[in-house]
């Protein structure tokens, strides 16, 4: 033999050798595998059912939470409506307290009944002189057209 197929024969059985040392490691990292994958595979079994309760549970949550928006939206449909009604009711209380004001500060002041009553009885005056002039000024048209009618009628009878 020579002692290049000696250095061959030596290369081989070295690597036979490599094999059969890291064949141990492999195979009990096989052994390693197939335990974590049955883990698994069990653990995937166990929490299916699991999961299943869960999404029933949120699905149960999610119905209340849309009934309870939908109870919100109907709360606050209400609320815009009771606030409508305060302003109303606040612009009323301001009206009468106006009012009021203005009701007692003209019955507790004499002279405020005095100048009303003075305008009053100027205004009912001044009304009762324009009526007057009115039925003046209708009356004197009246007779300037009966005037007229009588000198057509005097000019027509005339003429003929």
């Amino acid at each position: 033999m020579s002692g290049g197929q000696i250095a061959a024969l030596i290369a081989a059985g070295a690597f036979v050798m490599l094999v059969l040392v890291l064949a141990v490691p492999i195979l009990r990292l096989r052994h390693t595998v197939d335990a974590a994958t049955r883990a698994i595979n069990d653990l995937t079994e166990r929490t299916s059912p699991l999961l299943v309760n869960v999404n029933a549970a949120v699905e149960g949550v999610n119905t209340a939470l849309g009934q309870m928006q939908t109870s919100l939206d109907g709360v606050n449909v209400q609320l815009e409506r009771l606030d409508t009604i305060t302003g109303h009711a606040q612009t009323v209380t301001a009206n009468v307290a106006n009012l009021s004001t203005v009701v007692a500060s003209a019955a507790s002041s004499p002279i405020v009944r005095v100048a009303s009553l003075s305008y009053g009885v100027r205004k009912a005056l001044a009304n009762r002189r324009r009526a007057d002039e009115e039925q003046q000024v209708r009356d004197m048209i009246k007779q300037q057209r009966r005037a007229r009618r009588q000198e057509r009628k005097a000019a027509a009878s005339g003429s003929r």
